[in-house]
């Protein structure tokens, strides 16, 4: 008489184990990679929305009259701030108006450089991670050894080059 068995041996299981052990440990990092990149790139993304908001109000002041009221010869380093910066200071109520999230930045997590009238270079320390325009100055290779000072710093030379 022909029994039919039912189930899986011990031995199935455990080989079964074995290869989501194998896989997990190939993916896990994998998947680490593209979470501090994809943080990475939206740290970039703030740093190029608040470049836009920052030339849109830049250009207004100037249309205005208002720019050397606020930036001598049009050129300076402007450190951005939470909303006492942003509701008492003309230029922050302008950038407001163009970035509402703005009042979210934690005051001198952004920095901005003002030349010629023109914002050439922004940093932004977003939940830790650090995002700059122009972009390439924080990489995934070096996001953890970089402040928000030095990725500026490095940031407004690559803008001057």
């Amino acid at each position: 008489m022909k029994t039919t068995k039912k189930g899986f041996t011990l031995i199935e299981l455990i080989v079964v184990i074995a290869i989501i052990g194998v896989l997990a440990a190939i993916l896990v990092p994998t998947m680490l990679g593209y979470v501090k990149k994809s943080k990475l790139s939206s740290a970039t993304t703030t740093a190029s929305s608040i470049h836009k908001a920052i030339n849109t109000a830049l250009t207004e002041l100037d249309e205005e009259g208002n720019m050397e009221s606020t930036f001598t010869n049009g050129n300076g380093t402007v450190t951005l701030g939470t909303s006492p910066w942003v509701d008492t200071n003309s230029f922050g109520k302008k950038v407001k108006i163009y970035f509402a999230d703005i009042s979210k930045i934690s005051n001198g997590n952004a920095m901005a450089e003002i030349r010629g009238g023109t914002c050439i270079a922004v940093a932004v320390s977003n939940g830790g991670y650090i995002g700059t325009v122009p972009t390439g100055v924080v990489t995934t290779d070096n996001y953890s050894s970089m402040s928000l000072s030095a990725a500026f710093s490095n940031a407004v030379v690559k803008a001057g080059s």
